[in-house]
């Protein structure tokens, strides 16, 4: 066990699959209080003593304040947030409708900057802590057929370089984890839109010197680094974790 993550309460917004799953359980075992945010999330599923559950839309304002109330109400502090709640639709930018653009940015932009906002209210008002937005290595190297989901994660890097300098004096860090092609369920949705799924995995798979995919728990450990004070004087950065895809 890490003793730098021992009680830290951190929440991780899409955490009950993928990445945000992966963060919830190697937080968890290095000592730190979870709080899994996910649309999907049940509050039986891994409801536990160092463990909140709570479901809701990550880009509704009103719901994101009251969770933020609840973690207050049940811990008194918020140490850690990683925004891992992500949504893709994968449309070139002329096939991509008004309702699809509006809804990847909902899950990733406009989520990301409610429960960065209310984090850092909360963290103002204890000790300070450490935001980590995920990101995506598309959004340096660009793509094609993935719009809006490209948009949303380029805006996200702004939106950290930014909250790093405005609450720097607070004691909040602010980073960006960039990862490669990852296997998770919306990596594999977007395999499944493509004429030939198989072809789009390897292409992909090809992309990466690193020669494979990346795996959830690499994100993980990644992201513990930028939560943890281990990475106390990393604030505004993006750290790429991308199987070595933008240096490709």
């Amino acid at each position: 066990m890490d003793m730098e993550m021992a009680g830290k309460v951190v929440a991780i917004t899409g955490g009950a699959s993928g990445i945000g799953a992966a963060c919830a359980e190697l937080f968890q075992s290095e000592g730190a209080q979870i709080v899994v945010i996910d649309r999907a999330a049940t509050k039986t599923e891994t409801q536990s003593d160092k463990t909140m559950v709570l479901a809701g839309d990550v880009g509704d304002e009103a719901t994101v304040k009251a969770h933020v109330s609840q973690i207050i109400a049940r811990y008194g502090r918020l140490d850690g947030l990683v925004t891992c709640a992500g949504f893709s639709t994968g449309t070139s930018v002329v096939n991509t409708s008004l309702e699809d653009w509006e809804a990847v940015l909902r899950t990733n932009l406009t989520g990301t900057f409610l429960w960065s906002r209310e984090a850092a209210i909360a963290m103002k008002n204890s000790d300070g802590g450490s935001i980590v937005m995920i990101g995506s290595q598309l959004a340096f190297a660009g793509g094609r057929s993935n719009a809006a989901y490209l948009s949303s994660k380029g805006a996200v890097v702004s939106l950290a370089r930014t909250l790093a300098v405005e609450h720097a004096s607070d004691g909040i860090r602010v980073n960006v984890l960039v990862p490669g092609a990852i296997e998770t369920p919306l990596l594999s949705r977007s395999f499944a839109r493509s004429n030939d799924p198989a072809a789009a995995k390897a292409r992909s798979i090809a992309r990466h010197p690193i020669g494979r995919l990346g795996r959830s728990e690499e994100m993980a450990r990644a992201a513990l680094f930028l939560v943890s004070p281990i990475s106390s004087f990393t604030t505004g950065s993006c750290l790429m974790a991308d199987g070595g895809w933008l240096a490709g």
